[in-house]
């Protein structure tokens, strides 16, 4: 008997990088079902503490986050719907950071040996989720190239675009708009900016033409001048697939749902070049993955 049933966003996630079996499914959704709710403004993993289990995000958005000794705070990461949280806890002696809910959430927990248990009976789903694991690495790296190297318009830009290919993956958003719970202070946090310079550019960009985020929602106003100011490539999110890339729930590889050409072949901004020093090879397209947003203002 064939089932209707909704895949969770997790689901739709690991099914980006290798086709899930319907035992492989199964198995993932026994990883589910010990579900949690907890309000805006939750505490769900304390740095230095220790944790025998770890969360799935099922719904809402959750954030990662250092406070430093003065009391300042940098936000690590955003994680949304299919996210993993509080793994480093679960395997490292104590939590590096901590997590709390930015809007009520639902999440499943999942212990040590729920892992354990499912890997083993289930290589293709470990080796899924260590690409989770890997791709949310790649995104810390290219967020710090945003902080050491883009200016605030390109950093803000590339941000939002960033979180739309993320939420278009698990089925959350459009292309062209998404919603988000953000305001000018976590997007400040979260890009090393002050919440006044966020709001001037935010203004800029919205007057320009760009993209406008207000009342909860970003929406891209021309998408391709936005992709080519940020110099957004998509590749480093792997939503194209290394090799089982289509999946039972989509019609098409989510990688080349856009593919947005440059004008000039390559994006106004100084050529790429490798440790060398040499400029890089010429691109001629920008690959966009998804893109939509949420709250800022």
């Amino acid at each position: 008997m064939s089932t209707t049933l909704q895949p969770s966003p997790l689901a739709r996630k690991l099914g980006a990088f290798i086709s899930l079996t319907d035992a492989d499914l199964s198995l993932l959704d026994t990883l589910q079902k010990r579900r949690r709710s907890f309000p805006a403004g939750s505490d769900l993993v304390h740095e230095g503490r220790s944790g025998n289990s770890a969360y799935i995000l099922m719904q809402g958005w959750a954030v990662s986050y250092k406070i430093l000794p003065e009391g300042t705070r940098q936000i690590i990461d955003l994680h949304i719907p299919g996210d993993f949280l509080g793994l480093h806890g679960v395997l490292f002696q104590s939590a590096d950071h901590d997590i709390a809910s930015l809007t009520p959430v639902e999440v499943s927990e999942v212990s040590v040996n729920d892992f354990s248990v499912a890997f083993q009976r289930s290589p293709r789903l470990a080796t899924a989720a260590l690409w989770a694991v890997s791709r949310y690495q790649a995104r810390l790296v290219e967020h710090l190239v945003s902080l050491g190297r883009r200016d605030a318009r390109q950093r803000i830009a590339h941000f939002l675009l960033e979180l739309s290919a993320r939420l278009n993956l698990v089925g959350l958003g459009s292309l062209r708009d998404y919603e988000c719970p953000l305001t000018q202070y976590l997007l400040a946090d979260a890009l090393g900016l002050s919440s006044v310079h966020v709001n001037l550019v935010l203004r800029d960009l919205r007057e320009d033409g760009l993209l406008t985020v207000r009342d909860g929602k970003v929406i891209f106003d021309d998408l391709e001048r936005v992709v080519a100011l940020a110099e957004f490539d998509g590749k480093y999110l792997d939503q194209e697939g290394p090799l089982q890339r289509k999946t039972a729930y989509e019609d098409r590889p989510l990688a080349r749902v856009l593919d947005l050409p440059v004008q000039g072949g390559r994006p106004p901004v100084a050529a790429q070049r490798d440790v060398s020093g040499r400029a890089a090879a010429d691109r001629s397209a920008v690959n966009l993955t998804a893109v939509p947003l949420h709250r800022v203002s």
